[in-house]
């Protein structure tokens, strides 16, 4: 379906985005990426920035200019994916202010980009916009619940995704055809982990530079770890004619684990690589991210309607990874 078609990808040059943007050219798109590289690298681009189908834009989603410029390149888009955030977990708490504006603004502005160009739209929401919800799996009529922001600001992500959510149902209601993906701990080789970035990485790169590893709390909080590729397939999936203006899909894997046994996997694969002679780091224990989810897995049901499922095992994935990284 996307042979041809003209397709926007903002932060395009980020750890998903980039592999989104691999995946479309493959499948013949003209692709547009925008980024202001803030977390995303010029890097991640390397393999096909010399593809005449891609263009890359150094820009910023929150200013209507930037995004003008990119609707100029093909005159206008057939599919604009948004996911374009700051991420980061520490940043919540530390950078709220700045959380918030760059995310709701930046949707606020490629919804209107979707509508000046027809353009069919899917948002990179995700499972932080449920808030504290205690209810699992994490699914739509779930209560989507927000503790007090005097005592933390790390809801300034998730909230903002949920206004994310709210902004775009709108323009569904408009008319415009829109689709919601929340991909559930996606991890990859791409993956930040210094102090900003996401578990999974976090662990290997203690790993490779002999740092201790550090848990929060007790590590029996669960996650759902999901392949890269399996999220990214996911929101190719859900841009297809299968899917409806309106669907939610939660991209994430079935196979819930708690950091501790990450932790024990990561070092499971690294002790079994008879190439590698730097040992394993220590391990030490602290306070966690404030607000931190005690449990967070999703609920796939409507995935059905576009055939998703997540294929690698978290096994499978984090060797991959290993081989990589390595």
């Amino acid at each position: 379906m996307f042979d041809g078609k003209k397709v926007l990808v903002t932060g395009g040059a980020g750890f998903l985005g980039s592999d989104l943007v691999e995946k479309l050219l493959a499948k013949g798109a003209l692709v547009v990426a925008i980024d202001n590289l803030f977390r995303g690298k010029l890097s991640n681009l390397q393999t096909f920035v010399a593809n005449d189908n891609f263009t890359f834009i150094e820009g910023d989603v929150c200013l209507e200019s930037d995004l003008l410029k990119c609707e100029s390149i093909h005159s206008g888009f057939d599919v604009i994916y948004h996911l374009a955030a700051v991420n980061g977990t520490k940043w919540f708490h530390e950078e709220a202010r700045d959380v918030i504006e760059n995310n709701i603004v930046g949707t606020l502005r490629t919804l209107e980009s979707a509508q000046r160009c027809n353009a069919r739209y899917v948002l990179a929401s995700s499972p932080e916009a449920f808030g504290d919800s205690k209810q699992q799996p994490l699914k739509d009529g779930n209560p989507m619940v927000f503790s007090n922001p005097a005592e933390h600001q790390r809801h300034s992500y998730g909230a903002s995704k949920y206004l994310d959510e709210v902004a775009t149902q709108h323009a569904i209601r408009q008319g415009l055809d829109a689709r919601i993906v929340r991909p559930f701990n996606a991890y990859g080789p791409k993956l930040l982990g210094d102090e900003y970035g996401q578990v999974v990485a976090m662990f290997f790169q203690s790993v490779l530079e002999n740092e201790p590893i550090m848990i929060h709390g007790d590590g029996s909080q669960t996650r759902s770890f999901t392949w890269i590729d399996d999220v990214t397939e996911g929101f190719i999936k859900a841009a297809s004619n299968e899917a409806e203006s309106g669907d939610v899909f939660n991209i994430g894997s079935e196979e819930e684990v708690s950091i501790c046994t990450l932790q024990e996997m990561v070092f499971a694969i690294v002790s079994e690589d008879e190439t590698w002679f730097g040992g394993l780091p220590s391990i030490t224990k602290g306070q966690g991210y404030h607000g931190d989810s005690v449990r967070r897995l999703p609920d796939v049901t409507n995935n059905k309607k576009i055939m998703w499922q997540a294929k690698v095992s978290l096994r499978q994935g984090l060797e991959r990874m290993w081989v990589l990284l390595r």
